[in-house]
């Protein structure tokens, strides 16, 4: 009996593995080339075709862009339905005009095309657009407030700009401005201010899944709306969760920068609906409008301070976060009115809604260790007055900046 270490040049130790690694590659191509033969049966044989009673395919188009300059209109389709889909005609205000659409031809399910008609339009009146198909559907399409469409100029960068920063930056900066003042905060003051945090978060995960929805049923129904906010969603929070967690459960300024960064975006997807709303005509931004959105969002400054009371970090580290939580407004109104898409819209606001979970859940969980567990940290009069404060202000100061 030999008792000595076994060698790994034996030739029947190296063909088994060999053998092995082949076996498994043929049952990983033996289904593919079952899948593929029968797709190739199923295109040349056509088995189908005796279910065709001469009904017209059925077809599904959705306006993604719509640009009024002195040309005229400009609209962005995209086709859908069972079919390749063909623009025969468009009506605006029941009218036929003449259109020229590129690329010309039909549009394949799932791909864009633009029209561009000779319409003139007339600011501030509402116009109605209609695609008519070469199977005779006709498609809608109304554009409320007819208004130019911002191009991109110096001029107009700026003044959006401008909002944006009045808009998502001078709030966060003037929240984290009563950084001195609450340093001195008791263990008491400390739960308020992190569950009012939690009570802002809160409203802010509502109000963001509700117009991710609100966009989702805009885009095209290729790309399945609401089954795409949710899958989005969930990977953001998931995501961020292991990122988070790599080094233990985050606390202190990388806690702040975490909910900085929920609130930013959840600010992108607020300056894209605001982007969105001026190239549309759908809205007006007045000075009282633009005073409610400041007024609504100094709470998130306030929210992204709180875990960092009991630390000094660098003066930088608040600018930093002042830009990762605001900036992303002045990014999203240029986004919006320069190149709006419903479904983009929706999959941003998505990504914030996992984003603003994921806080929630780590500032939670903040909480429930300096309390000793959830049931006594919820049981706590601070953090159910931080609570409550939390989602009363944010929905008070809503009703504002709803148009």
């Amino acid at each position: 009996m030999n008792d000595g270490p076994i060698s790994t040049s034996d030739p029947a130790l190296v063909t088994a593995p060999r053998s092995s690694h082949w076996l498994t590659a043929v049952w990983v191509i033996l289904p593919l080339a079952v899948l593929a033969a029968a797709v190739w049966w199923l295109i040349a044989t056509n088995p189908l075709a005796r279910f065709d009673n001469g009904a017209p395919p059925v077809e599904s188009l959705t306006v993604e862009r719509t640009i009024l300059d002195h040309n005229g209109l400009r609209l962005l389709f995209r086709a859908g339905g069972s079919e390749p889909m063909t623009i025969a005609q468009v009506q605006v205000d029941a009218a036929y005009w003449e259109f020229v659409q590129e690329p010309s031809g039909p549009i394949a399910r799932g791909e864009t095309a633009w029209v561009s008609l000779p319409f003139p339009w007339v600011t501030g009146e509402a116009h109605l657009v209609t695609f008519v198909t070469n199977t005779g559907a006709t498609f809608d399409h109304p554009i409320p407030v007819a208004v130019a469409t911002p191009s991109v100029t110096s001029g107009n960068l700026v003044s959006q700009a401008i909002l944006g920063a009045f808009v998502g930056i001078l709030p966060v900066a003037v929240g984290l401005m009563f950084y001195p003042a609450l340093r001195g905060a008791g263990p008491a003051t400390m739960d308020f201010l992190l569950a009012m945090t939690i009570g802002l978060l809160g409203f802010l995960i509502v109000d963001t899944l509700e117009d991710s929805f609100e966009f989702a049923a805009q885009a095209a129904a290729i790309f399945q709306g609401q089954a795409m906010v949710v899958l989005t969603a969930a990977a953001s929070f998931l995501l961020l969760m292991a990122v988070s967690r790599r080094r233990g459960r985050p606390s202190g300024l990388a806690l702040a920068a975490y909910i900085a960064l929920g609130i930013g975006l959840h600010n992108l997807g607020e300056g894209l609906a605001i982007g969105a709303a001026f190239a549309a005509g759908a809205a007006g931004l007045g000075t009282f409008l633009v005073i409610g959105f400041t007024l609504h969002n100094i709470t998130e400054g306030i929210g992204i301070a709180a875990p960092i009371l009991k630390v000094r970090p660098p003066l930088w580290s608040f600018a930093a976060l002042t830009l990762l939580a605001g900036g992303p407004a002045v990014a999203g109104i240029w986004l919006g009115s320069l190149a709006y898409a419903p479904q983009w819209s929706a999959l941003a606001l998505a990504i914030g809604a996992g984003a603003i979970m994921q806080v929630i859940v780590e500032v939670g969980a903040l909480l429930a260790r300096a309390r000793g567990g959830v049931v006594a940290a919820v049981g706590s009069p601070p953090v159910l007055a931080g609570l409550a404060v939390g989602v009363s202000f944010m929905y008070l100061t809503a009703m504002l900046v709803k148009i």
